[in-house]
């Protein structure tokens, strides 16, 4: 690392944990927003319980930075790496705000064997008198994806150079549909600039000592996609997860990922291909491996609602409404269970208390709409504590009307294989 990034990473030991923050103060005149923009505690706000020292564990190089290989020699060093990080087929998918450190280790305790940071963007990441703009992990925190947009290949590589040594790959959002990345030029907005697209890889696979990711959506038309894709990988891209949707399909519950074209791409490219789109549950997991061929399979909405979704768990709405509805079962946990333990994970690794009012509202969706006054209560809330949140789980327990979360009945386990934990 340059010694110049050095004042940039903070770490603090959180009980038994080493944690990497990166991180400034938001400017806002909302009083309401900037205590959810604060860390949910105090003791991270303080200087002297820093430590400057790296985390112990660090990626492999996977080549000289500035030299360029060839096609075979990083088709093959791609395959080794992911081989190495043990070929993980359940994974959390980047979510802005969402897929942050206590949510990534509450999935991977579930079943999760990979995850994205949230989207940074690479420009603001390196502005840090600007806003704030969060990068947290631990040793435990891995295989681990750290996600920018960008359309500047240097500001690019400044961002990534800094998370280089704290992640198993530094990934490139080629595929955020919404208007904030039409306005800001990146994401999926970038599909109209391919150029720029191709520059971006090639400067982080050129100058980085870790893998080089992308996560697209697929074009309108599938020679198109094919050709994007081709792109990439050529451009030094050693993995590529892609969005079965196009650009303008936003709505997931209009819009089904088309897993045909999410096959023709693995079937088109030699480095690994990931998939995302159309997840529910754990069997629509094995499904899309099963008919695309793909390494591994990306969840987002899914997971916000059920962490626990890798580990065979699903909820009411798609326990009862499936074609097997007698053959599930309540599996011993619900929803209010993942948030005390997700809180928990929050007060051993600190984050805006936004996040956790996010994840809250997600996971105990199904709860506030039997009892809607107690979302009011926690609408009306403007200063957050733990004890606070910890009581509205207990409230709702009290009042009934328990939400089990549902398992699959094992009906001769001789015949039936375990889910994978």
């Amino acid at each position: 690392m340059k010694p110049s990034s050095l004042s940039l990473f903070k770490f603090l030991r959180t009980r038994d944990s080493p944690l990497l923050r990166i991180r400034t103060m938001t400017q806002t005149s909302n009083p309401s927003q900037v205590r959810d923009d604060l860390l949910c505690s105090d003791q991270q706000q303080q200087s002297d319980a820093h430590i400057e020292k790296p985390l112990e564990t660090a990626p492999a190089s996977l080549g000289a930075p500035g030299r360029v290989l060839s096609i075979d020699t990083r088709v093959e060093q791609a395959w080794a790496h992911w081989k190495k990080l043990g070929r993980p087929k359940y994974i959390v998918a980047p979510m802005v705000d969402n897929s942050e450190l206590p949510f990534r280790l509450l999935c991977q305790k579930y079943g999760a064997q990979a995850a994205y940071t949230p989207m940074l963007h690479s420009r603001i990441f390196t502005e840090t008198d600007n806003r704030n703009k969060e990068f947290t992990t631990c040793e435990e925190d891995r295989p681990l994806f750290v996600q920018f947009c960008a359309n500047d290949p240097d500001t690019l590589l400044e961002a990534a150079k800094k998370v280089e040594p704290y992640c198993d790959y530094v990934d490139i959002n080629l595929g955020c549909p919404q208007r904030i990345a039409r306005r800001g030029n990146y994401g999926a907005f970038l599909m109209d600039n391919l150029p720029l697209v191709k520059s971006l890889v090639e400067k982080l696979a050129q100058n980085l000592t870790v893998p080089v990711s992308c996560k697209i959506r697929i074009f309108p038309n599938l020679q198109d996609t094919l050709n994007y894709a081709k792109m990439l990988e050529d451009a030094g891209c050693s993995l590529l997860a892609v969005h079965g949707r196009t650009r303008d399909e936003k709505d997931g519950k209009k819009f089904r990922a088309d897993w045909g074209a999410i096959k023709e791409v693995r079937n088109a490219l030699r480095i690994p291909v990931l998939a995302n789109g159309n997840v529910r549950c754990i069997e629509d997991v094995e499904d899309c491996i099963k008919e695309t061929g793909v390494e591994g399979v990306l969840s987002a909405e899914t997971l916000l609602e059920n962490p626990a979704v890798f580990a065979g768990f699903r909820t009411a709405e798609w326990a009862k409404g499936s074609e097997e509805e007698e053959g599930y079962v309540d599996g011993g946990l619900d929803q209010g269970d993942l948030v005390v333990e997700y809180l928990k994970l929050c007060e051993k690794h600190p984050v805006p208390w936004r996040m956790i009012r996010s994840h809250v509202h997600k996971m105990l969706g199904d709860w506030f709409r039997v009892h809607p006054q107690v979302r009011e209560q926690l609408n009306a809330q403007n200063i957050l504590t733990f004890e606070f949140l910890y009581g509205l789980v207990d409230q709702l327990k009290e009042l009934g009307g328990r939400v089990p979360l549902y398992k699959k009945r094992k009906i001769d386990t001789l015949q039936e294989s375990p889910q994978r934990v």
